[in-house]
């Protein structure tokens, strides 16, 4: 498996699998071929469904600028294994170069055809929560002191870059206000959230507006294409901030306490990213959300002290209970319904850490099994429910605004 640094990328929203990714193979391509006198770029699947709406055409013109570059959004429907798939050729003259074929693959990760480099090396001997269980039991490790056996304590300094920069986001958004970009008229409401108290509020209202403000705060940044970090991806990174966030405050957790919470999130998504997938277009919505709320379900668990088997049990409930999600993104936009996604996981992610708590003992189904459900759900997904903005939210709402 890999590193967990593989999943934590800091960049600019709104998807990591429509902008980070191709922007990332843009930049390759373009160190491959420096001197060409233009481009070419053929967008597939979802991302020529909606690559406008998810800024795909705007980042790759300004990767390639100044050089005169072409976006095709093509209508082929076969011909590529991913729903993420851009070609670049590169011309001189009347002469084009073999084509680069690339697969944005979910959260900011690219494989692109002879450019092996680009894969990152394996760090975990382990690739199911059931043995990496097995050998943390077997040398009573804690699943954050896992993290540092394979990755070594430099990951603590990764991870501290990682959370000063959730925070921002968390903070700028919070401060923002406005109309997001994109036509849909979307107010920013982070700030609203936060400061819209009543009297009289239970604390359980209170809690729950405040984690939604955070993830609003989050979420609307990336919707604004500000700086964010995949968590797993652009489209889910207010969830897993907004919970840490609120319980660093509330409890005056240490930024040490916060990063071994961060590390247990990354293995549960590096789990699902090695196992099934975190691309919406690939498995839908639970992939991004859903897997979004069991990171954050397993980070709270080892904020409380909560044992190896109450975590997976917390990040199988969290996971489980997204099976089927769809992603249908009005307009291509990563506004509706996503924004109000992260808010609704960040507290569904609170929700299985309470049952985990109490009902661990009870658990009948395993996180790994959770895993490979989520995938079989998700490619079995009709394509108008895999982030084409063709059915669902995406296909009623143009049919009223018409």
């Amino acid at each position: 498996m890999k590193s967990i640094q593989d999943l934590y990328k800091i960049g600019k929203g709104p998807s990591s699998s429509h902008t980070i990714g191709p922007e990332r193979a843009a930049r390759l391509f373009r160190e491959k071929h420096p001197d060409a006198d233009r481009y070419t770029v053929i967008l597939y699947g979802s991302l020529s469904k909606t690559g406008r709406g998810h800024g795909t055409d705007r980042v790759l013109l300004e990767v390639l600028s100044p050089t005169p570059t072409e976006i095709v959004f093509s209508e082929a429907q076969t011909g590529f294994s991913h729903p993420n798939t851009l070609d670049f050729h590169a011309w001189y003259g009347t002469e084009k170069s073999p084509r680069l074929r690339v697969e944005s693959i979910g959260g900011g990760d690219i494989l692109a055809e002879g450019l092996p480099d680009v894969e990152p090396p394996e760090v975990y001997p382990e690739n199911s929560f059931a043995e990496i269980l097995e050998f943390c039991q077997l040398r009573r490790l804690s699943l954050w002191e896992y993290v540092e056996v394979n990755e070594g304590p430099e990951i603590w300094d990764f991870l501290g870059t990682v959370w000063q920069a959730m925070c921002r986001s968390v903070e700028e958004g919070l401060t923002a206000e406005g109309i997001l970009p994109g036509g849909l008229n979307v107010e920013r409401k982070a700030k609203h959230l936060l400061q819209n108290s009543h009297p009289g509020e239970l604390d359980e209202v209170k809690e729950c507006r405040i984690v939604s403000a955070y993830a609003f705060a989050v979420s609307e940044q990336n919707a604004d294409c500000g700086t964010i970090v995949t968590a797993p991806t652009c489209g889910a990174c207010g969830v897993l901030p907004a919970a840490l966030r609120y319980m660093q405050q509330r409890h005056r957790y240490s930024d040490q306490r916060i990063c071994r919470a961060l590390g247990v999130a990354g293995l549960i998504g590096s789990l699902i990213k090695r196992n099934a997938s975190i691309s919406g277009a690939e498995c839908g919505c639970q992939a991004e959300i859903g897997s979004a709320c069991a990171m954050a379900a397993a980070a709270l668990c080892t904020l409380c002290d909560l044992d190896a088997n109450q975590t997976q049990y917390a990040a199988e409930i969290a996971l489980e209970h997204h099976l089927g999600l769809t992603c249908d993104p009005i307009c291509g936009l990563v506004q509706i319904p996503c924004i109000e996604r992260n808010a609704v996981a960040a507290m569904r992610a609170f929700n299985a850490l309470n049952l985990s708590f109490f009902l661990s003992d009870t658990q009948r189904i395993s996180f790994d099994m959770v895993v490979k459900t989520m995938y079989e759900t998700g490619v079995n997904l009709a394509q108008q429910y895999r982030e084409t903005s063709e059915g669902g939210l995406a296909k009623l709402y143009n049919r009223r605004s018409r």
